[in-house]
């Protein structure tokens, strides 16, 4: 099998992963998985697609993270990880749909306004 590449975003996030066969080992900007993400939950959405498809130790995953915090990128790196498996075999997309591991989540923090101090409180008005 050749390297898969596939692209997820979340946020300010952007995962680049390259897939192939393998013994199951994750590197991400060129550190351990379990190193860069402490957090137990982290870990546990980033390995839902592959556990879902029973694909634990198949293969290789080497990735790229930049921008945003912690929770985007991880929210990231499992929808490319979902897009990377469903490029191996398109019949697994409507199990990854179902679980809503295709869909990228587009809500991004709204723009603070001129002459507000945030992107929906004003100043408190006064009267006199």
């Amino acid at each position: 099998m050749d390297t898969i590449n596939a692209l997820g975003r979340r946020k300010a996030a952007i995962a680049r992963i390259y897939l192939k066969d393998g013994k199951g080992n994750i590197t991400v900007n060129k550190r351990k998985f379990e190193d860069y993400f402490t957090v137990e939950e982290y870990k546990y959405q980033i390995m839902r697609p592959l556990t879902m498809l029973e694909a634990e130790g198949k293969y290789d995953i080497s990735v790229n993270l930049s921008g945003g915090g912690i929770k985007g990128q991880a929210e990231a790196l499992r929808l490319a990880i979902s897009r990377a498996l469903v490029k191996i075999n398109a019949e697994d997309k409507t199990v990854l749909k179902k679980a809503g591991f295709m869909t990228r989540d587009s809500r991004v923090v709204e723009r603070k306004k001129p002459g507000q101090p945030g992107a929906r409180k004003k100043f408190q008005f006064s009267k006199r």
